[in-house]
């Protein structure tokens, strides 16, 4: 028998395993012999009063121990000598294809334009110290994709996707803390990520997969409307009955070489605008009303959002005790994502802040066709890069000077390793996402009490939200509705946002392609 129970604990009591034990004995109403195992089965952190108090739901199993939970790797087949698939990508979308079509029975065979996890660390480092961005390899493109440097976040709205809680448990098997199945918010952090993706690459390999680095897809093998396989580095030739595309939000050359091919995409909405970054002591003691934090409370986050002359502004990748990077992907850009390790005990806490792009905001772009939200991003990120020195110090002011229009005398304290600069924001940016920014922000302070302070950094610019482009897919077969066996997947088709929205529409796509071809 199991009960399910909910607790109310002080931050210290839901770090003693002894006292949720205790308590959730007694609320349980059954006696302490009886009682054969607690396990916890949500956990979130409920700030709204004075105090902050820890949310658990747990099970209480009376008189039976529970069972243990099955490894998902021992569904897993051999399949060197089956038909290949080939994925292009290896981010959570392609990954997580190829474990499901090793699940299947078919042979993944995966091209990643980028490096590996060792090597690709060398390229992240040239960008942060030199401000070298290395085309193919760099924060958004190699192993792991533009996630395995963004946090690790691991929360998702899409729940009517797929299996959420396989996709966390294939993450926990490969290496990652169980407490990311109960977390209400979960992460795993951009220290441990690299691991946990090479430990995936090793479980593809080891069931016949194969995995070739610094290949990156130059064209298509085409016959008539049907897709038959793809050439790496202008070279070699490799054929398959289906092509699944798991290239990121920021694979531009994808698009341009499915639209020379007469294959269809269409131009997105996205957001743009910049990052924002306090100190991480000032969102603890507006969000926990104290500061510094307690050592049982993880460095607190917030999510905000308003609507300013018909668009939406609302924030973005909040990375508490986190740090800002770089994420050009091509020389002459400035590009600014988050990211935290698995303590989040950086000095700092940052959120992209941006406005959504609708598409009739790209009439100056309209002679671009498909890809004007594409150009607009670009047109923005070079721009900012134009008017620096050259290097990846990024353009910046204080949050106050940002909405006077002010240029900063001086900066506070950045995480952002490449450096800063005094930059006229409000005139680097597009008027219309300056305009929304500038009123977006000062009504963020009104619901944040001290959010809006001239001790927070306002940065240029956040613009990688998503894909300007979706590649239409048939929402039944997965394919494209005008090729056969090419299947759009995860963010950079459009269909997906985040790790556990893109490794779950990579599993949907792989089950698609077994279902066409058996």
């Amino acid at each position: 028998m199991i009960k399910e129970i909910e607790l109310k604990l002080l931050p210290e009591q839901a770090a003693n395993p002894d006292i949720i034990r205790q308590k959730a004995i007694k609320k349980s109403g059954f006696p302490k012999r009886r009682v054969k195992d607690i396990q916890q089965l949500r956990r979130s952190i409920d700030a709204r009063k004075s105090k902050p108090i820890v949310s658990l739901r747990v099970a209480v199993h009376i008189d039976e121990a529970p069972g243990s939970a099955p490894n998902l790797l021992n569904n897993l087949q051999q399949v060197a000598q089956q038909d290949p698939v080939i994925i292009v990508g290896s981010g959570p979308a392609g990954y997580f294809a190829a474990l499901e079509l090793i699940e299947l029975g078919l042979k993944p065979i995966i091209f990643e334009r980028g490096k590996d996890i060792r090597a690709r660390r060398k390229d992240l480092r040239s960008i942060q110290k030199y401000g070298i961005v290395h085309p193919h390899s760099n924060y958004c493109f190699g192993e792991g994709g533009a996630g395995t440097y963004s946090d690790g976040k691991l929360y998702t709205r899409s729940h009517k996707r797929g299996d959420i809680y396989k996709t966390l448990r294939i993450l926990v098997e490969h290496g990652a803390n169980s407490d990311i199945l109960i977390d209400a918010h979960p992460h795993i952090g951009s220290n441990k990520l690299p691991q946990i993706v090479a430990n995936i690459r090793k479980t593809i390999l080891q069931h016949g997969g194969q995995i070739h680095f610094e290949s990156c897809v130059t064209n298509l093998v085409m016959a008539k409307e049907n897709i038959r396989g793809v050439i790496v580095n202008e070279q070699s030739e490799h054929l398959a009955k289906a092509v699944i595309l798991a290239t990121g939000h920021s694979a531009r050359d994808i698009y341009y070489l499915l639209d020379g091919h007469g294959i269809k995409v269409e131009a997105k909405a996205f957001a743009l605008g910049v990052r924002i970054e306090h100190p991480q002591t000032l969102i603890d003691r507006i969000q926990y009303n104290q500061s510094p934090r307690e050592e049982h409370l993880p460095a607190s986050s917030y999510r905000l959002a308003c609507q300013v002359n018909g668009r939406g502004v609302y924030s973005f990748c909040m990375c508490p005790g986190g740090l800002v990077v770089p994420a050009a992907t091509a020389p002459g850009e400035i590009v600014v994502n988050g990211m935290s390790l698995s303590k989040r005990n950086s000095a700092h806490a940052n959120s992209g802040t941006v406005v959504a792009i609708t598409l009739e905001d790209l009439a100056p772009f309209k002679d671009k066709g498909v890809f004007s939200a594409l150009e607009l991003q670009r047109s923005v990120e070079q721009s900012l890069f134009q008017f620096g020195d050259g290097s990846q110090r990024a353009p910046a002011q204080r949050l106050t000077d940002f909405v006077n229009g002010e240029l900063s005398e001086s900066l506070p304290k950045s995480s952002y390793i490449p450096g800063l600069y005094s930059a006229s924001l409000h005139e680097l940016l597009p008027k219309g996402i300056y305009q929304r920014l500038q009123e977006a922000v000062q009504i963020f302070g009104h619901k944040m009490r001290g959010y809006y302070t001239e001790e927070a950094n306002v940065i240029g610019t956040e613009s990688r939200t998503s894909s300007p482009v979706r590649i239409p897919r048939n929402p039944e077969t997965y394919m494209h509705h005008e090729v056969d066996g090419l299947f759009p997947c995860g963010e950079g088709s459009g269909y997906a946002g985040g790790i556990i929205s893109a490794a779950m529409d990579g599993q949907n796509v792989a089950r698609a392609v077994k279902k066409v071809y058996g």
